[in-house]
């Protein structure tokens, strides 16, 4: 599996892998699409709108896959390994509801 380029990206990948060395390729695979998509929103409120409207989705899904769901949808399977990812890297900042 190859990296995405990182060019686009606040911070490169790579350098996320060596700050939170219990990141996964999933994890940052599901950082890397959805930050893309956060940041092709060309107003700032609007961006904050989104990150915290995946924060809530990815909640959503890990919330109905704990209650016994047979399977999440693609969209919410990628805003649940991106609550994962962010949960990993701000531990202390990102509660679980």
């Amino acid at each position: 599996m190859t990296e995405p380029p990182s060019t686009d990206l606040p911070v490169d990948p790579e350098r996320l892998r060596r700050q939170f060395p219990g990141l996964t390729a999933e994890d940052l695979e599901a950082y890397a699409e959805v930050t893309r998509r956060i940041l092709s929103e060309p107003r700032p409120d609007r961006r904050a709108r989104l990150t915290r409207e995946t924060i809530a989705r990815g909640r959503e899904a890990r919330d109905k896959r704990d209650a016994g769901a047979a399977s999440l949808t693609e969209a919410e399977a990628l805003d649940l390994r991106y609550l994962r990812a962010v949960e990993k890297m701000q531990g202390s900042t990102v509660k679980r509801a």
